[in-house]
């Protein structure tokens, strides 16, 4: 019986992303830009991008406290990068690849707190 062909190594990095950003309250998921985003409520949390513009990155891009973004890329340039657009804003490249199942939940449920705890201080001021 011949094999099934397999999914391609994006497809199942998406599938994780989505399973682990869908588990956490108040999220929703939309295309922005031609990739699966992740909102908590109405602000972005996460994108899943592969091979964005042939950089080669099957990643996710989350949101992050400040100076995680300095700190992980020096410490594990292998798994961390400053993605292009939303680097400047301290986001986190993770190349999914690199990182296991339990420290990318981690990684994006902090991104779900950043973002939720910005727009309980933006409705309370």
């Amino acid at each position: 019986m011949p094999k099934a062909p397999s999914k391609p190594a994006g497809d199942e990095h998406e599938a994780r992303v989505r399973r682990i950003c869908l588990a956490m309250t108040e999220t929703s998921e939309k295309l922005s830009h031609g990739a699966p985003t992740f909102f908590a409520r109405k602000r972005t949390f996460a994108m899943f991008v592969n091979n964005h513009h042939n950089d080669g990155h099957i990643a996710v891009w989350t949101a992050a406290t400040p100076g995680d973004q300095a700190a992980l890329t020096a410490a594990s340039p292998k798994t961390y990068f400053r993605p292009p657009y939303v680097g400047v804003k301290g986001w986190i490249g993770i190349e999914l690849p690199e990182i296991d199942d339990e420290d990318l939940a981690a990684h994006l449920t902090d991104a779900w707190r950043v973002v939720m705890a910005a727009q309980r201080k933006s409705k309370a001021g």
